[in-house]
């Protein structure tokens, strides 16, 4: 990410196990050549992959079906000046295979807006990057000033 901004780095087996205990993140994409950033509860799957579940006649499915996106999810503790960041970036597509689609609905996430028609979305976890700050203390070992 920056190497140089103070914070320590996440490998990858860290960023997706910070990612498993969290419940909502946010989703970066396109919009009208413009970044859209939208909340969203997911799910991992098997394989790292961050799984979103959503209703068949979604904007959201029509924007990124195809689309390379972010995903971000975070934990902060503003009092203790210390949380992290996981940032996943890979292509989003719509899972259309009927077997893993049965999967997801018995194993992946459940939609906080449940709807008739639903997909599931799987964004590839072709880049995991992560950062964390602890307890106010950089990696240079100053405190923040008051």
């Amino acid at each position: 990410m920056y190497a140089n901004d103070g914070f320590r780095e996440l490998d990858r087996r860290e960023c997706l196990r910070l990612l498993a205990g969290v419940p909502v993140g946010r989703i970066v994409h396109t919009l009208r050549a413009l970044p859209a950033v939208l909340p969203v509860n997911f799910g991992l799957d098997r394989d790292g992959a961050v799984v979103l579940r959503t209703s068949e006649a979604s904007e959201l499915v029509r924007a990124i079906d195809g689309a390379v996106v972010a995903f971000e999810a975070d934990e902060v503790d503003a009092v203790a000046h210390a949380g992290w960041s996981v940032v996943v970036t890979g292509r989003a597509t719509v899972v259309g295979d009927p077997g893993e689609h049965e999967r997801l609905v018995r194993d992946g996430p459940r939609s906080w807006v449940p709807s008739p028609r639903e997909v599931f979305v799987r964004i590839e976890p072709e880049l995991v990057t992560g950062r964390e700050l602890t307890g106010g203390r950089s990696r240079y070992g100053l405190d923040p000033i008051s």
